[in-house]
């Protein structure tokens, strides 16, 4: 189909939009182009749902089990064990952390474009798994660890030493990298989202998702800290190391009720393509006008495999000069780095348009990558003992933020959804971006508490005489507030940024735009130590300056102001950012489509009358 105004037109796009939603409704198979276990299309009945979903949240549950199980007990692991100082470790943690999420790019790139999503947690589920074993056979074997030291300056491991923990780190990372961009969007594949109930209960999922995961990090950072503290860093590991093991079982388990997307190539070559020939194109002096000059396969899907045909926007207008047919007599149009279709601009203007949110919303993971370390390392200064002479691990404090997270999941969800729905009339009670907007705002009072109750416990520390009174005399529960106003920022913003960027993603870029959502935990990890190293060097160094060895002797809590400061800026950038954005499906401050609406409904028929009635069409 050649497109001969540049925009499909408007009878055609409602005709459709009615025979989606009847098919969706009617049909026993999915309209989204997921097939069985067989290549055949999907069958709802047998298929997809509730029916596959418990097995791809167990395997999350196990993966973040392990994750923050590593993550809460690392910095003590490479302080204790491999006698580094606490400003290194925690900057080390993060770098890992960081790298664990934005190796998640990789993983979607080979799931969207060779592998398949299933294909790549199982795959990448092993890899994790040969990580665990390296890094439990790191805690088991003492020619692995430095001798145990009792008094500084503590003979640091060796190159070798330090080499092989590394290693075994980096294939966790690897496996996080291939598993964490792939599971929740295979997960949402199982819904269709044509059919107006699969839709609604694909939203629960990503609620109850994000339970999941919290659910792991619970278990992570308290029964198996627990473990580690009591029985030692070889239970510690080894027993998240079987967990990991087991989950990958029990993900092949469904692997016949499960619904499967095809892969459909590199988005990111086809991203590509779309920029050469558009510039090259403009170079050419190449104009976007009116009279048939895009183009469009004429088959009923699109030119990329197993992906649905996008309508043409008005947004971004430069892109569309990769698709404007400069030579009508050629017969040649297979070629797409020459001229690309409408369907392949859309997609990479879909990209695009998720970039501003991606980038404004950067500095949450900033604040989040505290969590792991310095909220860890104040935990370790204050009092920690409850009745009956039992002692809270440091490593546990992580907790605050777990529980608030699986309290306010199912509260938003049962409660909060139906009650804003009927005021706003929204399915979801609010949009994404509105969500994620609330998570950034309490970020921003998390840190300020962090930072008000760190000043607290330094002046508590300094204000005794007696060493072992002043070393214990602030509870750890000064700490909740920031623990869980952190984990109440996580709710509303990863939830509402699951939503959001699987709401915006095309057909061939769903692991690629869930990868986009992890990759800014990993750069705010990177932005973290970044920040940290800035601080150190300009506030006197690891010996006198704000972040030091001795925590008590730091000015943790200015460091703590500056992230807050960033957090407001931030916040102020993300609103402007927001109220500006207008996606695929109207879920900022407007819609693409309904722009395109409006021209054309314009030079039909009454605009005032039957605009509302297009919308609810179009979404």
């Amino acid at each position: 189909m050649e497109i001969n105004s540049g925009e499909p037109s408007l009878n055609g796009s409602m005709k459709h939009k009615y025979t989606m939603k009847e098919e969706g409704a009617n049909s026993n198979l999915v309209s989204n182009g997921c097939v069985d276990y067989k290549g055949a299309i999907a069958d709802k009945r047998a298929t997809g749902g509730w029916k596959a979903s418990p097995f791809i949240i167990v395997n999350e549950v196990a993966e973040r089990l392990a994750f923050f199980a590593i993550a809460v007990n690392m910095v003590a692991y490479l302080v204790r064990e491999m006698h580094q100082s606490l400003p290194d470790a925690a900057t080390h943690v993060t770098d890992w952390i960081g790298a664990a999420y934005v190796l998640t790019l990789f993983g979607a790139f080979l799931a969207d474009a060779y592998l398949g999503r299933f294909r790549t947690i199982i795959i990448f589920s092993c890899i994790y798994a040969v990580g665990m074993v390296l890094l439990t056979l790191s805690a088991s074997i003492d020619s692995l660890r430095p001798r145990h030291c009792i008094k500084k300056p503590c003979v640091p491991a060796s190159n070798g030493q330090t080499g092989f923990l590394y290693c075994a780190l980096a294939l966790i990372a690897l496996g996080t990298g291939g598993i964490k961009p792939c599971v929740s969007t295979f997960g949402a594949d199982q819904f269709d989202e044509s059919d107006p109930t699969e839709a609604q209960k694909k939203y629960a999922f990503f609620n109850w998702f994000f339970f999941a995961i919290n659910m792991g990090a619970l278990l992570g950072i308290t029964v198996l800290v627990y473990i580690q503290v009591e029985f030692g860093w070889v239970w510690g590991f080894g027993v998240p190391t079987a967990l990991m093991i087991v989950s990958a079982f029990i993900l092949a388990a469904g692997f016949l009720k499960y619904r499967y997307q095809k892969p459909m190539g590199s988005a990111f070559t086809r991203f590509i393509q779309v920029v050469v020939v558009a510039l090259r194109n403009h170079v050419k002096g190449v104009e976007v006008g009116r009279g048939g000059e895009l183009y469009e396969v004429k088959t009923s899907e699109s030119d990329i495999v197993g992906a649905r045909k996008l309508p043409h926007t008005n947004q971004y207008r430069f892109l569309d000069k990769a698709a404007v047919i400069t030579d009508p007599e050629s017969n040649n149009r297979k070629n797409r780095w020459r001229l690309c279709t409408v369907t392949q601009v859309e997609e990479f203007k879909s990209f695009v348009r998720i970039l501003p949110i991606w980038a404004s919303t950067i500095a949450l993971a900033i604040s989040f990558s505290q969590l792991s370390t310095f909220f860890i390392a104040q935990a370790a200064t204050t009092r920690r003992q409850l009745g009956g002479g039992f002692e809270i691990p440091a490593g546990s404090t992580p907790v605050f933020s777990a529980v608030n997270a699986l309290l306010l999941i199912p509260l938003y969800e049962k409660l909060a959804v139906p009650f804003l729905r009927s005021r706003t009339g929204h399915p979801r009670g609010i949009t994404s971006l509105q969500r994620m907007g609330i998570g950034l705002f309490v970020s921003i009072l998390a840190m300020l508490s962090a930072a008000l109750v760190e000043k607290k416990r330094r002046d508590s520390f300094h204000s005794s005489s007696d060493d072992d009174d002043r070393r214990r005399r602030l509870s750890v529960f000064w700490l909740f507030p920031q623990f869980f106003l952190m984990g109440a920022a996580e709710v509303f913003t990863y939830v509402g940024q699951l939503e959001f960027f699987y709401d915006e993603a095309t057909d061939g870029t769903r692991s690629i735009s869930s990868a986009m959502f992890l990759s800014e935990i990993g750069i705010g990890s990177w932005l973290s130590t970044a920040i940290v190293k800035v601080v150190e060097r300009t506030s006197g160094g690891e010996g006198n300056g704000w972040l030091r060895d001795d925590l008590n002797a730091s000015r943790l809590d200015s460091f703590y102001w500056i992230l807050t400061g960033i957090n407001g800026v931030n916040f102020l950038v993300y609103l402007v950012v927001a109220r500006r954005f207008k996606g695929r499906s109207g879920g900022g401050g407007g819609s693409v489509a309904d722009e395109n609406a409006a021209v054309e409904l314009a030079a039909a028929w009454n605009v005032v009358e039957d605009e509302k009635e297009f919308r609810s069409v179009a979404i």
